[in-house]
């Protein structure tokens, strides 16, 4: 495809630099064949233009003899061969208009002095056209460095596709577990309460098995699915487990990633309220911040317990999707200290209620 052509914003500056070329060209008749602006500008304009198009045949030879190591003799011979083709079809119009031009008396002079403006026009279109072709080339490097580049995003797009599947396969097996060991706590001492979990559960497996194929959903459904873990994780603990929630008003609709809330609140029941006698509050935070949505999940922890090592397969799982779907835009923070860990995540987007929040692939 032609890259002048197939694009309707690069023809008409093309055209409007073209002018200038039809200035210069009229100059050079003038000073070679000694003549006023009108006279000039009547033998040279209309030939001129049409030159114009002419030239634009010059992306042909230039898609066929790419500039490329080792081909420069390809290179220089299509483009003479172009430069020869090219000026005898200019000549011919030339030679034509002026023909066409004999009748009017006041050209006479001009006319007569054919052989001294001729050359010159010549002459003038090898360096136009060689400059036109430059240009061609310019054009022709830009569309396939853009390709290379779509094609690259593209290839990366696959890639944290694929990536955040694999993430969420690895999950579903970990939430799993977990739910079942819950139950399997609860079958001897309780077996009401373990029937009730399992119904629970089963509505949790439910909607973890429909968001599997979502990249974002409204940051309400993902409270939603805290909301039943905590149900099936309080049938544990009682009162020993409390949730303390603040969302700012209007961020219910946002997207979000999800399970980005989930392993966080997860994390803090397993390694902090469950490691401590009396239990806790785990706080779960969601405000606006410039560039999107910050979310925050804080529980507290037992500075004289055993030391957790790595980040578990929750937090990890968080950090990892988010790279996979933002790359360096989001952002992961932990803090602790004074028997209290933080989760600060940074989910870049709209935070206004608008699907979309988050790109495709």
């Amino acid at each position: 495809m032609h890259p002048i052509l197939a694009r309707r914003g690069r023809l008409g500056p093309y055209l409007g630099a073209w002018a200038s070329v039809v200035v210069l060209l009229v100059g050079l008749v003038r000073l070679a064949a000694r003549v006023s602006w009108p006279e000039a500008a009547a033998v040279a304009v209309l030939p001129a233009v049409i030159y114009g198009f002419m030239c634009l045949a010059a992306f042909y030879p230039c898609k066929a003899a790419p500039l490329r190591a080792g081909v420069l003799g390809k290179v220089l011979s299509s483009h003479l061969f172009a430069v020869v083709l090219t000026g005898l079809l200019w000549l011919f119009v030339i030679d034509t208009w002026l023909v066409l031009l004999e009748p009017v008396r006041v050209l006479a002079r001009v006319l007569d002095r054919t052989h001294e403006f001729i050359p010159v026009m010549l002459v003038a279109g090898v360096v136009i056209y060689l400059l036109v072709a430059a240009l061609h080339y310019l054009l022709i490097g830009l569309e396939e460095s853009q390709r290379v580049e779509t094609h690259l995003l593209e290839a990366r797009a696959r890639a944290a596709e694929a990536e955040l599947k694999a993430l969420q396969a690895q999950l579903d097996p970990h939430f799993l577990f977990n739910a079942l060991t819950s139950v399997s706590a609860l079958v001897g001492s309780d077996p009401a309460a373990a029937r009730q979990m399992c119904q629970v559960v089963a509505v949790f497996l439910r909607d973890i098995l429909r968001l599997r194929g979502e990249r974002a959903i409204p940051l309400r459904e993902e409270l939603e699915l805290v909301d039943r873990y905590l149900t099936i994780e309080q049938t544990r603990f009682g009162s020993r487990l409390r949730v303390e929630r603040s969302v700012e008003a209007g961020l219910e609709g946002v997207m979000v990633p999800p399970l980005i809330l989930q392993p966080l609140v997860e994390n803090a029941i397993k390694h902090g309220i469950s490691q401590l006698v009396e239990g806790g509050t785990v706080h779960l935070v969601a405000r606006r911040e410039a560039g999107g949505v910050r979310l925050e999940v804080g529980n507290p922890f037992d500075p004289e317990g055993t030391p957790r090592h790595g980040e578990g397969v929750g937090l990890a799982s968080v950090r990892a999707r988010l790279a996979a779907l933002h790359g360096p835009a989001a952002q992961v923070g932990v803090e602790s200290g004074d028997g209290r860990f933080t989760v600060r995540v940074a989910v870049p987007g709209e935070a206004d209620g608008r699907a979309g929040a988050l790109p495709s692939p």
